[in-house]
């Protein structure tokens, strides 16, 4: 995706310094010119691996129907595979911002990739799904260890001039694995069967912790701060009713997100359902969306943080009952219901960084803390989102208009938080 320009607007740059910091109650010492290491390879190293990290979250979502039948249970209950993830991924960053403090950036990166390489593989064995959803939320826990650590070393490591612009290619590629994990798994599970799928990933892993392990320099000591103040700190933000709202708000992002998705694959029209490549060119219908948010940036910078995240809520909320209506009237073709897919990301992909810029703001030197709880909040509702769906009645439309509930009120909580904070 495209980088954010080095000299774009100061909240902009607050912004991803907030995610760089995400790890750290402390802002990041600057990396001098002598010490700064080389970008390119470093930010495309970074990215390809967070892609593959981060889409670990969304490849059982087009799979859920097979692994029903490999453990015979029903797609509903196989569901809780995403959502066991999606919790321990969350759990995972409350503390792999300290432990990456302690223990250094690229050691945790390069540790976590070879467990989380175990435990994917794993996932392949599991003989059924209880045991698939606890080895799925060690999964997640050890994927939590790349985000942080990967953000606090750019913020260290990287030439104060070039930041800005490699916050914003991590940043948008974990975006872009919300899309891109779900087509990788539907193309591989078309050949070679679900297990395929997370054997590939485990092999991925493998190559991407080599890979980082040649490409990161070497830690420098460990950071002198007790891994008790980010606690401290976010004991103290969550006693702040303003910062309480955008979090809730933040809940519902990618709940949404992952319901529509999820709603697709157990209760979409059947003619979609049923043809895998129709399904495949839906689901990368929305990637251009991910691309077109950071051309826009410029622009979209120039509204304060909170009128973005209402305006972009209201936006994917309207789409979501537009698919809704038209759900429910039975006239939902494949071309408009990959147009309201496109608004629908576009949306989220727009409320997302606007919001980490909501929160980092009401934190003052915290704003770590608050990052890493804001990150906490996202996958919370991540894990969320596919029960949801399983606990709904009806279909496709349920699912939409429950969904476009669900972003107005995210809209409604943020603009409470601004409101409660002046």
């Amino acid at each position: 995706m495209t980088p954010t320009p080095a000299g774009s607007s100061a909240p902009a740059r607050d912004h991803l310094q907030g995610v760089a910091q995400q790890s750290r109650p402390v802002p990041a010492p600057a990396a001098a010119a002598s010490d700064a290491v080389p970008f390119v390879r470093t930010v495309l190293a970074l990215c390809a691996v967070g892609v593959l990290v981060v889409s670990q979250l969304y490849t059982v979502l087009p799979v859920l129907g097979r692994l029903a039948d490999s453990w015979s249970t029903t797609t509903s209950a196989a569901g809780w595979t995403a959502t066991a993830f999606g919790f321990g991924y969350a759990s995972g960053f409350l503390f792999s911002g300290p432990l990456s403090d302690r223990f250094g950036r690229r050691r945790l990166i390069v540790t976590g990739l070879f467990v989380t390489a175990v435990a994917t593989a794993a996932v392949a064995a599991a003989p059924g799904l209880v045991t698939g959803c606890a080895i799925r939320a060690v999964q997640g826990l050890s994927a939590a260890t790349f985000a942080p650590p990967a953000f606090a070393y750019i913020a260290e490591r990287i030439e104060p001039a070039r930041r800005v612009t490699a916050m914003t290619w991590l940043t948008s590629s974990f975006l872009s694995a919300g899309v891109l994990g779900q087509v990788f798994s539907q193309s591989v599970a078309e050949f070679g069967g679900w297990r395929t799928v997370f054997l590939v990933c485990a092999a991925g892993l493998v190559g991407g912790a080599l890979l980082l392990r040649g490409v990161l320099a070497e830690d420098r000591g460990s950071v002198a701060t007790s891994a008790l103040d980010a606690y401290r700190a976010m004991g103290r933000l969550i006693a702040k009713p303003s910062l309480v709202l955008l979090l809730l708000a933040t809940v519902t992002l990618l709940c949404g997100f992952v319901a529509v998705y999820t709603g697709l694959q157990l209760v979409g029209p059947r003619d979609l359902t049923s043809n895998p490549d129709t399904m495949l060119a839906l689901r990368a219908s929305s990637l251009p969306a991910m691309v077109l948010v950071p051309l826009l940036t410029p622009w979209l910078v120039k509204l304060p943080a909170v009128r973005r995240v209402v305006a972009a809520l209201l936006l994917a909320g309207f789409v979501a009952l537009v698919g809704a209506l038209l759900s429910g009237s039975g006239d939902i073709g494949v071309v408009p219901l990959g147009a309201l897919l496109f608004v629908l990301v576009f949306g989220i992909a727009v409320t997302a960084p606007a919001l980490v810029e909501a929160i980092g703001s009401q934190a003052g030197p915290a704003r770590g803390a608050a990052v890493a709880l804001y990150t906490f909040a996202l996958f919370i509702g991540a894990s969320v989102g596919p029960q949801l769906v399983a606990a709904l009645p009806g279909g496709l439309d349920t699912v939409f208009a429950v969904v476009a509930g669900l972003l107005g009120a995210g809209a409604v909580l943020a603009a409470m938080g601004h409101r409660a904070r002046g």
